[in-house]
């Protein structure tokens, strides 16, 4: 471990700092808002809302919260981030916004545009920092981080706009990469400019047998993509037969679990996994330990956080905020207890609601595993159902059928007077039987959802199970113009994404003449 210590002391740790020892995830938050409204007191959102008098009051937190809406993407976008989008400076953060960032859209069919700015950009590889330094923790090879690093992310090539550019976020952090992480970064710019992800896999396989891969950052549905790819081109029975050095994934964007089984048949030996957590808004924490998988909120870089109870007092079955529902502060939140995340940041984001839900486990660290999005559940009848509850059940049920699972969705459909769950689910193993899959579905699901339980008695009256080839999911995002690195499958199909998906499917099933 020595040699990895070295490296990090001389490399990676430069400029980055440890949280500050002597104060407390809840002072740091409230050094963070502090400094926000202190940079941003002169915009005009700042100065519409006072935050120079707010500055001035003994709790300027409260003052904050009880000034300051709680805004939806709609609500910030038409107000005040279009304004930015039309080059006008210092609307949300002082400046002009030189970057948005194009969301996944997965809880809707809506492209946003989300501003990113150097400010943010900044705050994203202190953290970064950070988390490979942590990486001393996780007992790697001493000589890891002196090998390559694979980035798997979007098109690097953004589209110009005015005076400013957009693209995924993966692909303004790949052009905002720092200097001493040129020598280890793959692939190169003439890889990650290309505008089709088909072709970065391709390009990725074509060299990758002139690299030394020791770690990978990415999705882990587009790692594991490049991997088959690789394998097939090079007729390997595992990644380690080109890469034997890779030791280390870091991972986030999607739940890790469904994937595991599949993805470590493509290993030839094992490896650590990191949980990370990020967006198009920022870098909100990571796993600092291989002890859990649980992740760490960083309170103490760019993003002040509030926190709104996830249950009927504040939401309504459509994942709606009510207009009287109450934000907490992280000194108010209690474990266990799941929470819709508001953040405030230096790229102009005020009081706005992320979409994800989350729930720590231990408040004073700030430790916290993410549960799903507020959007992405199903409660047509009482039975809340949450992603974490899906990902559980379908983790467990794949485990039982060897299924190979990828990818699930699930939509609530009308049977006649009463509810059914109908659920689309990946594998390419031929011998899995939808209707025995359903009933370990359903079973599971009652396992770890007592709601779900008690309405499958009464008013939820069918679970269907459709198997489908992992491709049928791959071709719908890429129908969307989402096949990249950064997009993902919405686990709940509801509305407009629900009515494109089932049309879409209809058209291949009577492609397919099934």
């Amino acid at each position: 471990m020595y040699l990895l210590g070295q490296f990090i002391k001389t490399g990676i740790r430069l400029g980055a700092t440890s949280p500050d020892p002597w104060r407390s995830t809840v002072a740091q938050q409230r050094r963070t808002l502090i400094r926000l409204l202190t940079r941003a007191s002169q915009t005009s959102f700042g100065q519409e809302y006072q935050f120079q008098r707010m500055l001035e009051q003994a709790d300027p937190v409260r003052a904050f919260q009880a000034t300051v809406p709680i805004h939806d993407y709609d609500q910030m976008y038409d107000r005040w981030w279009s304004r930015a989008r039309k080059d006008e400076a210092d609307v949300c953060w002082p400046g002009l916004t030189p970057w948005f960032a194009l969301s996944s859209g997965t809880s809707n069919a809506t492209t946003k545009y989300i501003p990113v700015t150097p400010d943010l950009i900044r705050s994203m590889k202190k953290i970064s920092r950070r988390l490979f330094c942590d990486m001393v923790y996780f007992n790697l090879p001493a000589d890891v981080f002196t090998k390559q690093m694979l980035m798997v992310g979007s098109c690097t090539n953004l589209t110009p706009e005015d005076n400013h550019f957009i693209g995924d976020v993966s692909g303004i952090i790949g052009l905002n990469r720092p200097l001493w992480l040129k020598k280890y970064y793959r692939p190169g710019r003439d890889v990650t400019s290309l505008p089709e992800w088909q072709d970065r896999i391709e390009r990725i396989a074509e060299e990758a047998h002139k690299w030394d891969i020791g770690f990978i950052v990415g999705n882990v549905a587009w790692v594991q993509m490049i991997f088959e790819r690789i394998l097939e081109r090079y007729s390997l029975n595992h990644i380690h037969e080109i890469w034997p050095n890779f030791s280390l994934l870091v991972h986030g964007g999607i739940f890790f679990e469904p994937y595991r089984h599949t993805f470590e048949q493509l290993l030839g030996s094992p490896v650590q996994y990191v949980d990370s957590y990020m967006a198009s808004e920022g870098f909100f924490g990571y796993q600092p330990s291989p002890h859990s998988r649980e992740m760490r909120l960083m309170t103490d870089a760019g993003i002040f956080y509030e926190f709104i109870p996830f249950n009927e007092e504040h939401f309504d079955e459509n994942g709606q905020l009510y207009p009287n529902a109450k934000a907490y502060s992280l000194e108010e939140v209690v474990p266990d207890q799941d929470y819709a995340i508001l953040l405030s940041s230096d790229a102009g984001a005020w009081r706005y609601i992320l979409g994800d839900t989350i729930r720590f486990s231990d408040v004073r660290q700030a430790m916290f595993k993410v549960t799903g999005r507020i959007k992405h559940y199903l409660s047509v009848v009482g039975e809340h159902l949450s992603v974490d509850n899906m990902n559980a059940a379908i983790r467990q049920t794949d485990l039982e059928f060897g299924a190979g699972v990828k990818e699930f969705a699930v939509s609530a459909v009308r049977e006649g007077s009463h509810w059914a769950h109908q659920w689309y689910v990946s594998t390419d193993n031929p011998r899995v039987d939808a209707e025995a899959f359903a009933k370990n579905l359903d079973r599971q699901l009652m396992l770890v959802n007592d709601d779900y339980r008690i309405e499958r008695q009464y008013a939820l009256k069918e679970i269907r199970v459709e198997i489908l080839p992992h491709e049928v999911f791959y071709r719908w995002l890429e129908e969307q113009g989402k096949f990249n690195g950064q997009a993902k499958i919405p686990r709940v199909l509801k509305g407009e994404v629900q009515k494109n998906w089932e049309s879409y499917l209809l058209r291949v099933l009577n492609t397919s003449g099934k």
